[in-house]
């Protein structure tokens, strides 16, 4: 029998500060119009001091399993994607575990940045289609804020803390691209641009955590060219073409990014989630994010074909196709 992972709970959380384009300026050489006209930000939410990633994770989670019906002992799987862990072992999705009451399967931490969302539901999802999990939670949680200098206008102003969670469970499949269920993900790295985007530090460089380092040009390059390849190769992998898709779920890292990635899929702006305005860049988290909201006020509905695509650190890139 074949098995497909279907997504029957969504769930976001954003922290209660919200630090906006004027506040920046007010310590900062920018101002409102400089980053709205580069990025597409306006505000971002910022943890507060003590709040850390797994305690995002997890109301985050405790919602996921709320739309879901379900508890946290029914589940068997949990995977989190975070590139900001609450230390550096064990994993926080061990103490997301113990936290929502987990007691059977495995829980672990999957690192690849921006991407780190898609690549954790690709894993989760090749759990269930080998019959391995049934019940599977998957996270992206980050306090990015914790990792930047805030003295770089060039990357504090883009970034900001959030988390969402999807549960999969599994169900029969026929494997037609009708059916309800992730349809495909497509997960992709080059390590020849390890330095593009980084942390300049860690437990065996620095002993300790850096800051984040970006070459916002050449990233902004790689993103247009490699989400567009990635993008043909979901479409391709189930016979589909960009007509057939109602929503674009992107990561949230850059409007004009967005922007360029709906204008190669002919897709219309009101076909785009976009939350980049409010959220800023959020890392693993962004994609999540958007797709809760889409779906909490009704634009996704069942039977829609969801895009998600991403492009992170690493370099890291990622595709997933989703029947609603």
């Amino acid at each position: 029998m074949m098995f497909r992972a279907q997504v029957i709970g969504c769930g976001a959380y954003l922290p209660e500060r919200v630090v906006t384009n004027a506040e920046l300026a007010q310590r900062l050489d920018t101002s409102d119009e400089w980053i709205v006209q580069r990025t597409g930000i306006r505000q971002r939410h910022i943890a507060a001091p003590g709040e850390l990633t797994s305690d995002l994770a997890f109301r985050a989670s405790r919602d996921a399993l709320a739309a879901a019906g379900l508890k946290g002992s029914d589940l068997d799987l949990i995977v989190l994607a975070t590139a900001t862990p609450d230390n550096t072992f064990p994993a926080t999705a061990t103490k997301l575990q113990a936290r929502l009451g987990m007691t059977k399967g495995a829980a672990f931490d999957v690192q690849a940045v921006c991407s780190g969302f898609v690549y954790a539901l690709a894993v989760a999802d090749n759990f269930i289609r080998s019959g391995q999990a049934q019940t599977a939670l998957v996270v992206g949680a980050e306090t990015f804020s914790r990792i930047l200098d805030w003295e770089d206008r060039g990357t504090c102003v883009l970034f900001g803390d959030g988390a969402g969670a999807v549960v999969l469970r599994s169900v029969a499949s026929r494997g037609a691209a009708t059916e309800r269920g992730v349809l495909s993900t497509h997960l992709h790295s080059d390590g020849t641009g390890y330095d593009l985007l980084y942390v300049d530090g860690g437990p065996s460089t620095t002993g300790s955590s850096g800051f984040l380092r970006m070459e916002g040009k050449e990233i902004f390059r790689q993103a247009v060219q490699r989400l567009a390849e990635v993008v043909d190769e979901a479409l391709a992998a189930n016979k589909l073409t960009a007509r057939d898709v109602d929503w674009l779920v992107p990561h949230q890292a850059n409007r004009r990014i967005i922007d360029s990635m709906a204008r190669k899929l002919g897709l219309s702006g009101d076909k785009v989630v976009m939350t980049i305005e409010r959220h800023a860049n959020t890392s693993a988290a962004s994609v999540p994010l958007a797709l809760a909201e889409a779906v909490a006020d009704g634009r996704i509905k069942p039977g829609h074909l969801v895009l998600l695509e991403a492009m992170g650190g690493g370099l890291t890139w990622a595709a997933g196709l989703l029947r609603w």
